[in-house]
């Protein structure tokens, strides 16, 4: 399997399209002045104390208040503590001098341990959810590329994932002639292999953003305050997922594009190469098919083989999927109803392992499969989709199906599912469904270009059409194209771009940057 990243920049948001063997597995869009929060550090303040859920709410500067829980504060809650006590002094301490204070009861009373108004160190596990706030940790960890780094412990654990007996004795005592003191150590699943010299520069990298959290403790006295801020989208993406088997990483903005190729040059210098700056005038999700991809896979119907489909619900509680046959005859084989049913649910039970993964789905699954009655049947159902998931980074659990035929499978939630929409407006009438005849597009588009070469003066730039539209202006010898250049001039080009509609355009600059005519009427 060969795997490539593709990361779309607008000037409004960054799309991120992961692509296994061509095939769209993974997907995340979000706004450029939203954050991923999951990984920053705060010092936050406690705000109300929940008696009767032994867990207290705490301000991180959302709208509304994280919540953490008892079991949450973590055995070094004192330890972290103690540190803001010293921090408080005005000085940034010595990590290594700070004495270890004694375990937090693992059965205590959120009001024996915090009070309001009480200064804590928190970490972001799950993004805001729906009417939820963010869910909080106060045992910190330090990502990164073969090492998660937990200040305050000691301990050092090696991934279930690594089998071998030697390898994970040798990472062991590696880690433990490697560490400071006061630390402690997971050793992730990449690190299979891998020599001292590797092991020992990202753990000095995750000391020293430990170090540098700390020293911003001292600096300024606001709370809630952002100490320690995770990378951005696609470098976390980049470093979750990164191995031998990526091909290509396309980028068409060039900052995010060196953002990433120095994260790449640290983590596999032999592998900076397969970073690239997209340059091509098409849209680079349309060059790489992302977009039909996008567009076929999302909504509430999704289609696989043979006519089937998937109706995928979502709730306040949970994810309801239905397998339907569609149009297909359930008795056309020789083996009859039955053998089509298990045709039907294992090809669904493969396009459910997809779409969990790509729509970032969490929380409580119920697939609604279509009924059999054979034993060896379900059973082969239930081993068909756990082999499924097993290339899921999110934990999860899946039961085998009931009598009713519902499977059960709950995924690990950090962050809203992704929501795609794929339904389209009509740019023109906003939905009333009248509109000007399709005829006089060409009109309207021609009388833009006028206005553009001429009265503005803009003699180089591109036109983004439908391509239905693109096509329909370039078709013939001497196509509309051909005869627009030759009034307005040769230094412009109509590009096809699957992701606007039908009657809908856009003009762009010669550095990408979208062109608005204010004084015209008003312009898609």
């Amino acid at each position: 399997m060969t795997s490539e990243l593709i990361v779309d920049v607008s000037a409004t948001q960054m799309s991120i399209a992961l692509l296994e063997d061509k095939r769209l597995a993974e997907y995340q869009q979000e706004g450029r002045a939203e954050h991923f929060s999951v990984g920053n550090i705060y010092l936050a303040r406690v705000k109300k104390i929940m008696t009767g859920l032994n867990a207290c709410f705490v301000n991180v500067g959302y709208e509304r208040d994280a919540f953490l829980h008892y079991l949450d504060l973590g055995e070094h809650f004192y330890s972290y503590q103690k540190l803001l006590e010293q921090t408080g002094r005005g000085k940034s301490p010595k990590l290594s001098r700070i004495p270890p204070q004694p375990d937090l009861d693992k059965e205590g009373s959120i009001q024996n341990a915090v009070r309001v108004g009480q200064d804590v160190l928190v970490q972001i596990v799950k993004e805001p959810i729906s009417t939820k706030g963010p869910r909080l940790t106060c045992e910190l960890s330090f990502a990164g590329r073969y090492l998660v780094m937990m200040p305050f412990s000691n301990k050092i654990n090696v991934s279930t994932k690594i089998k071998k007996r030697g390898e994970r004795a040798r990472l062991k005592q590696l880690i433990q002639s490697l560490k400071p003191e006061g630390v402690g150590v997971i050793v992730r699943t990449v690190a299979e292999g891998q020599g001292a010299s590797e092991l020992d520069a990202e753990l000095r990298e995750l000391y020293q953003r430990w170090q540098k959290a700390v020293d911003r403790l001292t600096q300024s006295p606001e709370r809630p305050k952002l100490i320690y801020e995770e990378t951005t989208r696609a470098v976390a993406l980049l470093r979750d997922l990164f191995n031998p088997s990526f091909s290509s990483i396309y980028i068409n903005d060039e900052a995010i594009y060196r953002e990433i190729r120095d994260y790449v040059a640290v983590i596999s210098p032999e592998s900076t190469e397969i970073v690239k700056h997209y340059k091509g005038s098409v849209p680079i999700f349309d060059n790489f098919n992302v977009t039909r991809q996008i567009k076929s896979a999302f909504g509430r119907n999704v289609t696989y083989k043979h006519g089937a489909y998937l109706v995928i619900e979502h709730t306040e509680a949970m994810h309801v999927i239905d397998v339907n046959s569609g149009n297909r005859n359930m008795g056309e084989t020789d083996g009859g109803q039955e053998a089509n049913a298990l045709e039907v649910n294992l090809g669904a039970a493969d396009e459910i392992a997809h779409q969990l993964r790509l729509r970032d789905m969490g929380g409580i699954i119920i697939v609604d499969f279509i009924d059999m009655t054979e034993p060896e049947h379900r059973q082969m159902l239930y081993e068909r989709m756990s082999q499924n998931m097993q290339n899921d980074r999110a934990r999860h659990n899946i039961l085998p199906l009931s009598k009713f035929g519902l499977m059960q499978i709950t995924r690990q939630r950090v962050r809203p599912p992704q929501e795609v929409s794929v339904e389209e407006q009509c740019p023109t009438c906003q939905g009333t469904g009248k509109i000007k005849s399709s005829l006089l597009f060409t009109d309207v588009l021609e009388e833009k270009i006028s206005v553009l070469t001429r009265k503005h003066g803009i003699k180089k730039f591109r036109l983004h059409v439908h391509p239905f539209v693109a096509a329909y202006v370039n078709q013939g010898f001497i196509s509309l194209a051909h005869k627009w250049r030759a009034r307005y001039g040769w230094g412009w080009k109509i590009m096809p771009n699957q992701s606007l509609s039908y009657l809908e355009y856009r003009f762009y600059d010669e550095d990408g940057q979208e062109i608005f005519m204010h004084d015209e009427r008003e312009m898609q």
